[in-house]
């Protein structure tokens, strides 16, 4: 695979990332995963704008310009022979001093990679997590930070019980999102999604499917998606349709109509 590293393009086997870089000792970052179609990176402004906003909510300034980033995305994903790519860009602090404190003048460090996007064309099953919670109250619910061990641990216990995904309560014991994605259901005859302050990562494919589907957000207790007549996810990638939680069919347990027609328009 070939990647960018700091501004270079190089073989994976070539990449070296210093051994004190709080990216890897503290999960000091923030990143962005990117759907490439046709060789073109889609919503990168969103994208781009959304990392300089978490990484300011961090307190980290990034060097690179806008177009930039746009050109070694786009490259990385050409590098590899993509035309069709998941690429994620990461940036973390850098190298800092021993502790919690980061440097006064930061240097940090960025990394760009890409893979064949992944198929969204099969539903998933999905557990609610009873292992670890989503704490609505932190600002990195709202952020996408390279600390995700919250979300690692929800689906390591989705693994476990042979789903898919797991569905992560906030604190109230509400719907927040899933590990990797929004979620939405389709209840009354209109779309609904938790909103920012229950947990809810600000998705830009959620705002999307909001504005086209012309969706509500309102709080989701685990009954009202059990009871929903359709039930989907949405990522920088994606609409993924989910047909069981915990064991029962979500509706007549089969892709529903709504989520189909959304995919195709997104």
């Amino acid at each position: 695979m070939r990647l960018c590293l700091n501004g270079k393009l190089m073989d994976e086997a070539e990449a070296r990332i210093a051994p004190g870089d709080r990216g890897f000792l503290l999960g000091d970052g923030v990143f962005e995963t990117i759907a490439v179609r046709g060789g073109v990176g889609k919503r990168l402004a969103g994208h781009l704008a959304r990392l300089r906003h978490d990484a300011e909510v961090i307190g980290l300034g990034l060097p690179w310009p806008d177009p930039t980033l746009v050109s070694l995305i786009e490259r990385v994903a050409a590098e590899n022979s993509l035309t069709e790519a998941a690429v994620r860009l990461t940036v973390s602090r850098g190298v800092g001093p021993r502790g919690l404190l980061p440097p006064a003048t930061p240097e940090p460090t960025l990394l760009i990679t890409a893979a064949p996007m992944p198929d969204f064309s099969e539903p998933v099953r999905l557990i609610v997590s009873g292992a670890t919670r989503r704490n609505e109250h932190s600002p990195l619910t709202r952020i996408k930070s390279t600390n995700y061990l919250d979300n690692i641990i929800a689906r390591r216990e989705a693994a476990d019980k042979g789903a898919d995904d797991a569905i992560m309560l906030n604190t109230a014991g509400r719907v927040a999102e899933t590990t990797i994605a929004n979620v939405f259901a389709l209840i009354g005859g209109g779309l609904v999604t938790p909103p920012i302050t229950e947990g809810a990562l600000p998705g830009l494919m959620r705002a999307d499917v909001l504005k086209l589907g012309r969706g509500e957000e309102l709080p989701l207790t685990v009954e009202m998606l059990t009871n929903a007549t359709e039930v989907f996810l949405s990522n920088a990638l994606g609409l993924r349709a989910v047909t069981a939680i915990n064991g029962a069919p979500v509706g007549d347990g089969e892709p529903g109509l709504i989520t189909q027609l959304l995919a195709a328009r997104l």
